[in-house]
């Protein structure tokens, strides 16, 4: 006879959803800490950019006042006069930079908290499905669970992407046009006065940059303005980057709908408008948004090269998330249709209910 291991009585298996809301529960609380000690060093670096512009102001006045006189001032205190508004506007220019990178992770991080939340929220929901269905169920040839880590993992892939090639090299060139200034500085300062100039307009750009990042990450005025101020403002900025000539009509009531069917119908508009401006070679492009009592239904059509639907919809056409756009959208009740033939554009229609259950997975 072979008596079974008392230490293993009463133990009950740990499902592989309930590992994976543990881990989701421990990447949420290093997140949170992460926002907090980011929030702090925005804080504190704001009170220093604050501290430099009011010192490089003085600096620059005082500099000026010699310049006025310059047969009267000692050469020593010119050097040292000099010297000084460097050393401030290197350092202004580094704390700038510090915060508009700090506000960039913060702005990630947020949305990786948010993203963190609701997904425990799905998880810890269907731990207990009603029915007896099991949380494992397959659709597509993989189970939820695989389907969701496999969605955070390209979540994270993208954002370090874009970070990495945007913010990141940028403040990689400040630090070399910083540096450039500086020695130029000691030869000849108007040339380096010029090098700051560009540095200046350089960082203009980054940070129209990084404000665009963050709207493409959760723009904040679809939380506080509703879907249809954001659409407008989206539109504008595709069709002034894309250049493409891109037509917006919208119908209907312009009302507040639940936060998480505006956030489907704005990720669907970027979704299909990211589709036409990276792969249908089209020209034109026609949005429509319509309101009513019971639906929004967003329309996107293009005069490009056209697709064909059912080897976009079974994954067979990669570079299109048509797939997974439409599981977002059926969780909350709507419906995706899709009118395209190759050679002759495409018509992809969403349809959302502004009411009723959403699909918890």
């Amino acid at each position: 006879m072979v008596l079974a291991d008392s230490s293993d009585a009463g133990e009950v298996p740990v499902s592989p959803i309930e590992e994976l809301i543990e881990s989701l529960q421990n990447d949420l609380a290093q997140a949170e800490r992460d926002q907090r000690e980011t929030a702090r060093m925005v804080q504190q670096s704001r009170v220093e950019v604050e501290k430099a512009t009011q010192r490089n102001a003085t600096i620059a006045s005082h500099l000026r006042q010699i310049q006025g006189n310059l047969e009267a001032v000692p050469r020593a205190d010119i050097k040292r006069a000099y010297e000084a508004a460097q050393e401030a506007q290197q350092r202004l220019f580094t704390m700038r930079g510090q915060v508009e990178k700090l506000q960039t992770d913060q702005a990630n991080l947020e949305r990786w908290v948010e993203h963190l939340r609701t997904t425990l929220d799905k998880l810890r929901a269907s731990a207990a499905p009603a029915g007896g269905e099991s949380p494992e169920a397959e659709e597509g040839g993989k189970p939820i669970i695989v389907r969701i880590v496999e969605a955070q993992e390209s979540e994270r892939q993208r954002l370090a992407k874009q970070i990495h090639d945007g913010p990141a090299q940028a403040l990689s060139n400040f630090i070399l046009q910083t540096e450039i200034a500086t020695k130029l500085f000691e030869r000849d300062p108007e040339r380096g006065k010029a090098e700051l100039a560009n540095l200046k307009t350089s960082a203009k750009n980054t940070f129209d940059g990084v404000r665009d990042f963050i709207f493409d990450l959760r723009p904040m005025m679809l939380d506080d303005l509703g879907l249809v101020p954001t659409v407008r403002r989206y539109v504008d900025s595709f069709r002034e980057k894309s250049g493409l000539q891109t037509n917006l009509t919208i119908t209907g009531a312009e009302r507040r709908l639940e936060s998480v069917r505006e956030v489907m119908v704005f990720r669907g508009l970027q979704e299909l408008l990211g589709n036409v401006r990276n792969h249908a070679q089209a020209t034109q492009v026609r949005i429509g948004l319509d309101v009513d009592d019971k639906r929004v239904r967003l329309s996107v059509e293009d005069n490009g090269r056209g697709f064909d639907p059912a080897a976009a919809l079974n994954g067979q056409l990669k570079s299109i998330g048509l797939t997974a756009m439409r599981e977002r959208i059926e969780l909350i009740g709507g419906q995706v249709q899709i009118d395209s033939q190759p050679g002759q554009g495409a018509r992809v229609m969403l349809e959302v209910p502004v009411g009723g259950p959403v699909a918890l997975l």
